[in-house]
């Protein structure tokens, strides 16, 4: 087979923008197709690769104690574009990897331009792809043309699955008022881009908690009927359902005041705390961690200013909601992500059920790793299960558990996912959760470089 025919990638998000860089990395020609800016999305502003539309992180950079942490070791070690962007643009997080929107979404746009082995195409495909085109890696997000939805509805026979994702607001920094607001990390733990100093935080005493949380259950929401029953991914609820949840959920979720000290009160412990994230290398800009929300615009405003420090708060972007859409991927996928009723497709990112970024861009990745292979005549193995980007792909393509009553929903990269290890008893006692975090990611290390000497060796033969 003749490597000179191209794999085709539909979507230049952070899972198809990784695709194509790891297809060209392994020497195949690859076709890039991105249908903005001739056609724009709903929450989309630019026509730039892997733009970020959320949050700007990538959440726990720590790969001893985070399951997210070990994700993004092994996609460095797998040769990442998104890694490399994010890592070339962080911003300070605390112990978080958390980047400058912009630049790291150029810093994409620009290596795939630069690069021989991709074509970049800009236009929409709006339902299956020509016969053709033999080896095609769908990665269009939850955003997907409608055409090409019902093309893969009618394939697997499948209903839509969906889910509520919202975004938070961004506000300029220079018009938080610092004398009622201080800058920390949590437990004042210092990231790689950060020193211990990280988040603006904006201290709530009881009063003034309760009072949010009635404007926040009272304002004004916008609705969305034809979907209602669409349920929400619990990782990214907007602010008011959490509310709407207890009156104590936000002070033990996105308002938890643990670890923070009010220097402008030592002596009294703040009842909640809202912290607010760097969004941009200048540092002008600073999103609120945790409120994404539904809110109208207008409610937005009124409600964010009841929080001191930011009652005078001018907001770069406001909070806004949209629609996502999964697939049953334990059912419609093999191992390998290929549609089981059309063999020639693959499929990459949150339209498999991944959430994250970074999880999106992990599964993009070993997609464009399969498909390489694939059209070298080669038969790369999954990455095993006790590996974070293993995890992720066995809970997409087979480890959910399927049956009556049962529902496919996203999911984050977690521990919960990894295979368990037997109890040592070393592990008794305090230290027994952090130990036991500490060996399944010592074990993750050893099983990834296990997995590429096999697959190097395998494709040298």
């Amino acid at each position: 087979m003749s490597l000179k025919r191209p794999i085709h990638v539909i979507g230049a998000g952070l899972a198809g923008s990784e695709a194509a860089w790891q297809i060209a990395e392994a020497g195949v020609p690859v076709v890039l197709h991105e249908m903005r800016p001739v056609r724009t999305t709903p929450v989309h502003q630019t026509g730039d690769f892997a733009e970020l539309v959320c949050s700007n992180s990538f959440r726990a950079d720590d790969p001893e104690t985070s399951a997210i942490g070990i994700l993004h070791r092994e996609m460095r070690r797998l040769n990442s574009l998104i890694l490399a962007a994010a890592d070339a643009h962080q911003v300070p997080a605390g112990g978080a990897l958390a980047v400058d929107r912009a630049g790291f979404a150029k810093f994409v746009t620009e290596t795939l331009t630069a690069c021989p082995a991709v074509e970049i195409v800009r236009d929409e495909i709006d339902g299956l792809p020509p016969r053709d085109w033999d080896e095609v890696i769908v990665a269009t997000g939850p955003l997907t043309a409608p055409g090409l939805a019902a093309a893969i509805r009618t394939l697997t026979g499948e209903d839509d699955l969906a889910f509520f994702d919202a975004i938070a607001p961004i506000v300029h920094r220079d018009t938080i008022d610092m004398g009622k607001a201080w800058m920390q990390s949590r437990y004042d733990r210092a990231g790689p881009a950060g020193d211990g100093a990280d988040y603006v935080n904006c201290p709530l005493t009881r009063a003034q908690y309760e009072a949010f949380v009635d404007a926040l259950l009272a304002a004004d929401k916008i609705e969305f009927k034809t979907f209602e029953a669409t349920p929400y991914f619990d990782g990214c609820l907007p602010i008011e359902v959490m509310a709407e949840r207890g009156r104590e959920t936000l002070r033990h979720g996105p308002m938890k005041p643990f670890g923070l000290t009010d220097p402008h009160a030592p002596q009294s412990k703040p009842y909640a705390v809202v912290q607010l994230r760097q969004d941009n290398r200048l540092g002008t800009l600073f999103n609120m961690v945790g409120f994404q929300t539904k809110l109208k615009h207008v409610a937005q405003i009124a409600v964010f200013h009841m929080i001191p420090g930011l009652q005078r708060a001018e907001f770069a972007r406001l909070g806004g909601l949209h629609r996502n859409s999964f697939m049953n991927s334990p059912k419609v996928l093999d191992a390998r992500l290929r549609l089981k009723a059309d063999l020639r497709l693959r499929f990459a990112g949150q339209i498999t059920g991944c959430e994250g970024y970074v999880e999106s861009a992990a599964i993009g990745l070993i997609a464009g790793q399969f498909a390489a292979a694939a059209r070298q005549g080669q038969s790369l193995a999954p990455p095993p299960p006790t590996t974070a980007v293993g995890a992720l792909l066995h809970h997409i393509t087979g480890g959910h558990i399927l049956g009556a009553g049962r529902s496919f929903q996203p999911m984050n990269v977690n521990f919960g996912l990894f295979p368990p290890l037997e109890i040592s008893e070393q592990w008794r006692g305090g230290d027994r959760a952090a130990a036991k975090k500490h060996a399944l990611a010592a074990r993750a290390s050893a099983d990834l470089e296990a997995w590429r000497a096999a697959s190097l060796s395998a494709a040298a033969e």
